[in-house]
């Protein structure tokens, strides 16, 4: 085949494996025979309405096959997928659509709305509706006669945004070469079979859901169950009535799951493989699943690395609680202490990476990328870690201001930009604490305007306007003045001392 990249994936497994189950939806099922003729059939309706090499697709909407097929329809032409997240407002995504000049956008009917108001903003000139239309696309106006657009593993394949400490979110190219490596990674770690039927109820729009369970499942041949949003029984009667054999999730999720009623009594024993990631997992939810005869496999990884970059495998779980594991097979990591040298065993220093599953740059911006590398080939991460004698990572801090709040990455500058936009807020910070259920919420210290007023719940429903809701902070302090260095830059830790008790 002329074409090297993802788009050929369902060519390849139509070849292989036709009959076999490829997707699981409570729409019904496809075989693989049946999703490379999908794929077949919108990549030529994109085609007919003006989609080529290099052009930009963006893809809205809930875990659902039509996301793959997108994804593996934008490839066969060479063309780049863009996924979105489905919990921002207009605004944002308009940006990400801007931004990444996206020529198309197909979204589901449920963000109807947000998709045809980000498409206006943006200038968007194609917009596909998931639906009868959609289906009548495919079916009577598209043929499902073979592409090979020659496309190689070097070229770009996703621009997955990911918010920045600047306030405004950045694309990371995704080559389909790291993107690959990615899924070669996870294969030979995690002894992904082709009997796997792996459970994606993480969204796709996230890279570990995408990239860490449901295109390595694919490229193996294993089946995937497609759910919508999580629910913690629909979960657990999946994992039964389907003989689930692996899935990804984040603390909330497994905690979730434990605390239902039907937990005592579901039959696990299909499960080979849980990967957790988005936070360390809880000593108390490692304890729950161990009871029940089931480890974690946990790992660390960001956007920029297609995501996987250290990983514990479940034989781990309890020898190093608490650690992120070491490189991926074909991965390599050291700490950097803040002069560029290596940290030895138990010193602290930041995590870099590289290896070919590493991202090429950032859409559009040339001084980021710069920033981002070490010697030019060395991406910096922005974490801190510290390793034991075996080798193993240990997560302790983050150079970033960066916090996560149920496995979803929360950058304070786009809140505090927001924040700044109400008339009477002359400063502000938000800062992370801890959070039983989320592991961390945001926290937001707020300075007005003398003569002015605003409540609690007045500066929270501003940025209910503007941010998605995993954004938004669980409270807000006032403070008559912010901690600031002499070049005015916010002293976070100090903010962190004064105001960081955890949410009550």
């Amino acid at each position: 085949m002329l074409n090297q990249g993802i788009g050929s994936w369902s060519a390849r497994r139509a070849r292989k494996t036709p009959d076999r189950i490829a997707l699981v939806h409570e729409e019904g099922t496809w075989t693989y025979r049946d999703l490379h003729e999908r794929v077949l059939r919108l990549a030529h309706a994109l085609r007919a309405s003006g989609v080529g090499r290099g052009d930009r697709v963006a893809y809205l909407g809930a875990n659902h096959p039509t996301f793959l097929e997108t994804l593996f329809a934008t490839g066969a032409l060479g063309a780049v997928f863009v996924p979105l997240n489905t919990r921002l407002t207009a605004p944002e995504l308009a940006y990400s659509l801007a931004d990444s000049g996206s020529k198309a956008l197909i979204h589901a009917a449920a963000q109807n709305e947000a998709a045809r108001g980000a498409a206006r903003e943006a200038g968007t000139p194609c917009l596909l509706p998931l639906g009868p239309a959609y289906e009548d696309l495919l079916t009577a106006s598209a043929p499902a006669t073979p592409l090979d657009e020659p496309v190689s593993p070097d070229d770009p394949c996703m621009i997955m945004y990911t918010s920045g400490t600047t306030g405004r979110p950045k694309g990371a190219v995704l080559t389909h070469a790291n993107i690959t490596w990615n899924s070669v990674n996870v294969l030979v770690d995690t002894d992904l079979a082709g009997d796997e039927v792996t459970l994606v109820v993480a969204p796709l729009f996230h890279t570990a859901g995408l990239n860490m369970t449901c295109l390595p499942t694919l490229l193996k041949g294993g089946r995937v169950i497609l759910h919508g949003a999580f629910d913690p029984d629909q979960v657990l009667h999946t994992i039964e009535t389907h003989r689930v054999t692996c899935m990804f999730g984040v603390p909330t999720m497994y905690d979730a799951m434990a605390a239902r009623p039907r937990w005592a009594t579901t039959d696990l024993t299909s499960l080979r493989t849980l990967n957790c990631g988005g936070a360390p997992v809880p000593a108390r939810t490692i304890a729950a699943y161990l009871a029940r005869g089931l480890a974690f496999a946990q790992g660390y990884g960001l956007t920029e690395a297609s995501p996987g970059v250290l990983y514990l495998d479940a034989s781990q779980t309890s020898a190093k609680a608490g650690s992120a594991g070491v490189p991926h097979f074909f991965t390599d990591t050291r700490l950097a202490l803040p002069d560029g040298t290596d940290a030895a065993p138990g010193e602290r220093g930041e995590i870099l990476v590289q290896g070919p599953h590493v991202m090429t740059g950032y859409w559009n911006r040339p001084a980021d990328t710069e920033a981002a590398f070490t010697d030019g080939r060395w991406l910096r991460t922005g974490d801190v870690a510290r390793t034991d004698a075996d080798g193993y990572a240990y997560i302790v801090d983050r150079v970033k201001d960066m916090y996560v709040s149920g496995g979803e990455n929360v950058y304070p500058a786009e809140v505090e930009d927001a924040l700044l936009t109400h008339p009477a807020v002359v400063e502000c910070a938000v800062i992370g604490v801890a959070d039983p259920v989320w592991g961390e919420s945001g926290r937001a210290i707020v300075v007005l305007r003398p003569g002015t007023d605003a409540t609690e719940t007045a500066l929270l429903d501003h940025l209910r306007a503007r941010l998605a809701k995993y954004k938004i902070p669980k409270s807000v302090v006032r403070a008559d003045t912010l901690p600031r260095t002499a070049s005015g830059k916010l002293v976070k830790p100090a903010l962190r001392r004064a105001y960081g008790d955890p949410v009550s």
